[in-house]
C-alpha cells in the first residue's frame, strides 16, 4: 500500500448542514455524464432518501454508471420497492457487511462502513459527516443535526476516485471475478490521475469556498491504515503554536490524544473543544463529561453546543491546517469503523471554517467552567478517573479482541448476471 500523498491546487467549499449539502449533491448527480459513486453509512427512506433515489434513478436511466454502497447496520430497513426501482434503473446497490437481526436487534455494530463520500465523473467530489436522512435538515425539529461536509475539485478528487473504486473491488468476493478485480485494483494504484475536469467546469467561488488548497485523503480501515486519522490529528496538535479548535460529536479519544491536548494547552496554545450539549444519545455526553475535569484543569476550554444535536467531525489548527470527514473521536471511529477524512492545508479554507466555528461558539454554545461541574465525593471521582485513564490508555489494544471478520459487499438486489466491477464507462475513467 502506498502512503497517502498531498495534492496541491484544489478548490474546497464548506457545506454546512443538509440545506447546503443535499441540493449540491443532487445537482451534481443530475449533471453527471459518466459515473456516480456514493458511499454512505445511513440512507433512510424519508424525503431526503427519496430525493436521492429520484436523482439516481434519473441518472441511471440515461446511462450513467452508478454504484451506491450503504452500510448494513446504518441502513437496514430500505424497502424492496425502493431497492428494486434503483436496480431497474441500472443503479448497483451494494450493502457493506449485511447482518441478520437476532430477536429484532442488529448485532453487526462493529467494523461498520461509516464513510460519506460522493465522486461524480471523476472530477467532482464530496466528503464529510452528512448522511442521507431528513434529520440533517433544520425543519426536522429539535433533533435536527448540526454537521459539515466539503465539495472538492482538483487533483484530490482523483485520489478519492481511486479509493472508492478500489474499495468496491476489494469488497466484492465472487471467485470468478477475483482475478479481473485484482487486476483493476493494481491498475488503479498505478495510475497517477483519473479523469480531469471538463473545459466547461467552473471553479468553486462561493462565500465558503477557497482555492489553491493542499489536500490529503486520510482513511481508517482494519487492514493497512488502522491509526492514520488519529496520527494526523496528533501530529497537528503537537505542532500547534497558536490554536486548536475541534468540533466533534462523539468525543472519547485515547490517552495519547488527551495528553496531546493537555500539553498543547499548557504550552500556551488556545485549545477549544465543541462537544454535544443536547446529544442524540445521552451516553455520549456522559462519556465526554468524564474527561472535563482532566481537560479543564490543563487549560483546555470546553463548549457545549446546545441548540440541537451536534454531528460534525471537523477541526482546525493554527492558521492553515483543517480536517473535515466522517471520523468521530471515540473508540468506534478510531479503532473499529471504516472512516475517511480530508486534511487541508491553506489559510483560505482555514479562515472559512474558523468563522463558522466561532459563530457557533458565540451564538449556540455554553462554555463549561470548573464551577459548572457537579461536585462529587472526591474519593469516587479519583476511583472513576483511575479507571477512565487506564481504559483510554489501553483501549486500542483491547479492541484487537473484538471480531475481525472480513466484511463483504453484497448486492442489495442480486442481479441475474452481475458483471465485474466497472463498465466500459468506469474503465475509461481510469
Amino acid at each position: 500500500m502506498t502512503a497517502p500523498a498531498w495534492h496541491p491546487d484544489n478548490d474546497v467549499e464548506l457545506l454546512e448542514n443538509g440545506e447546503a449539502f443535499f441540493p449540491r449533491v443532487f445537482e451534481a448527480i443530475r449533471r453527471a455524464e459518466r459515473e456516480v459513486v456514493i458511499e454512505t453509512f445511513i440512507l433512510f427512506e424519508d424525503k431526503v432518501g427519496l430525493a436521492l433515489h429520484e436523482a439516481l434513478c434519473e441518472a441511471g436511466r440515461r446511462g450513467v454508471h452508478i454504484d451506491l454502497m450503504i452500510d448494513g447496520f446504518g441502513s437496514p430497513d430500505l424497502s424492496e420497492r425502493f431497492l428494486g426501482e434503483l436496480a431497474a434503473a441500472g443503479v448497483k446497490v451494494r450493502v457493506f457487511d449485511p447482518g441478520e437481526r437476532v430477536f429484532g436487534k442488529r448485532l453487526n455494530v462493529f467494523r461498520r462502513m461509516h464513510r460519506k463520500i460522493v465522486v461524480v465523473d471523476g472530477w467532482r467530489a464530496f466528503i464529510g459527516g452528512i448522511n442521507y436522512s431528513a434529520d440533517h435538515l433544520a425543519d426536522f425539529g429539535p433533533e435536527a443535526k448540526q454537521d459539515y461536509a466539503v465539495e472538492l475539485r482538483g487533483p484530490i478528487v482523483g485520489e478519492l476516485h481511486r479509493f472508492v473504486l478500489r474499495e468496491i473491488a476489494l469488497g466484492a468476493r465472487k471467485p470468478r471475478w477475483y482475478r479481473r478485480r485484482m487486476a483493476r485494483v493494481k491498475a488503479l494504484q498505478s495510475k497517477p490521475a483519473l479523469q480531469t475536469a471538463p473545459p466547461t467546469a467552473t471553479r468553486l467561488r462561493g462565500p465558503m469556498a477557497a482555492q489553491g488548497i493542499q489536500a490529503l485523503l486520510v482513511t481508517r480501515d482494519n487492514r493497512h491504515h488502522t491509526t492514520d486519522i488519529e496520527r494526523h490529528y496528533l501530529a497537528a496538535i503537537r505542532s500547534a503554536r497558536k490554536r486548536v479548535v475541534i468540533a466533534n460529536a462523539y468525543f472519547f479519544p485515547g490517552y495519547r490524544f488527551i495528553k496531546a491536548l493537555r500539553q498543547a494547552a499548557r504550552r500556551g496554545v488556545d485549545v477549544r473543544l465543541i462537544l454535544q450539549g443536547e446529544p442524540d444519545m445521552p451516553i455520549v455526553k456522559k462519556a465526554a463529561s468524564m474527561l472535563y475535569h482532566h481537560l479543564l484543569h490543563a487549560g483546555v476550554r470546553i463548549y457545549e453546543y446546545c441548540e440541537r444535536p451536534l454531528h460534525g467531525k471537523v477541526a482546525l489548527v493554527d492558521d492553515d491546517w483543517s480536517t473535515v470527514g466522517s471520523s468521530n473521536l471515540d473508540p468506534l471511529s478510531l479503532s473499529l469503523n471504516l472512516e475517511a477524512n480530508v486534511v487541508l492545508r491553506g489559510a483560505g479554507f482555514n479562515q472559512v471554517l474558523t468563522e463558522r466555528l466561532e459563530h457557533l461558539m458565540r451564538h449556540s454554545c455554553k462554555q463549561i467552567a470548573p464551577e459548572d461541574l457537579a461536585e462529587e465525593w472526591s474519593g469516587w471521582r479519583l476511583v472513576r478517573s483511575f479507571f477512565v485513564f487506564h481504559f483510554l490508555r489501553w483501549y486500542p489494544s483491547l479492541t484487537s479482541w473484538l471480531p475481525r471478520h472480513v466484511p463483504q459487499l453484497k448486492p442489495a438486489v442480486p442481479p441475474a448476471d452481475a458483471p465485474p466491477l466497472g463498465t466500459t464507462r468506469a474503465a475509461d475513467a481510469v
